[in-house]
């Protein structure tokens, strides 16, 4: 389990270092959002809260597979590195 939160906290640090992060706006899903919140993890996946810019309406966006998938490699080979 405590594998899982340290995991769960490098990938949210990542989508932060990515832009993923509180005060960004970000271009996702064909859309400008302004962002609220930073990552959090949600089960099944990680998601941010945010305003949509042309409805002003809040949202919770799911962020993309792909780019959750890039961070999670990466993740893993640095870790193997460092046991190496």
């Amino acid at each position: 389990m405590a594998i899982q939160l340290n995991r769960n906290d490098d990938l949210c640090e990542r989508l932060q270092a990515l832009g993923y992060a509180h005060g960004k706006r970000i271009r996702v899903y064909g859309e400008e959002f302004d962002l609220t919140s930073n990552p959090i993890a949600d089960g099944s996946g990680f998601a941010i809260e945010a305003i949509s810019r042309k409805s002003g309406h809040t949202r919770m966006l799911r962020i993309p597979l792909s780019i959750l998938h890039m961070i999670s490699k990466d993740l893993a080979a640095s870790s193997f590195l460092k046991a190496a």
